[in-house]
């Protein structure tokens, strides 16, 4: 039954989940429920990133900096092609040529 559900707040997902979001702490902080469920905050240590979080880090930085296989444009270079909201849908400048 929908008002027996429940949402559950906790450290930050370490692999994609369905019906899962990860939260800044201000939103996470600010989170309400629908009337009837419950909301259970879990413990998460907010000290500073762990060794593992900033390599991870790095990596996709790094990752994200590195040119794409075959010289495509640069990162920023699509074209807006829809919106839901605050996210965007980009298509590459090159494929908007091509149509």
């Amino acid at each position: 039954m929908y008002a027996d559900s429940t949402a559950v707040l906790g450290p930050l997902a370490t692999y994609a989940e369905p019906h899962c979001y990860d939260l800044c702490a201000e939103h996470a902080e600010r989170l309400t429920a629908p009337r009837g469920w419950e909301v259970v905050r879990l413990p998460t240590d907010s000290s500073a990133p762990s060794t593992d979080d900033l390599e991870a880090l790095a990596n996709a930085v790094r990752e994200a900096a590195r040119p794409a296989p075959g010289g495509t444009e640069p990162v920023g270079q699509g074209v807006e092609v829809s919106r839901r909201g605050h996210l965007r849908v980009l298509r590459s400048a090159q494929q908007q040529r091509d149509r």
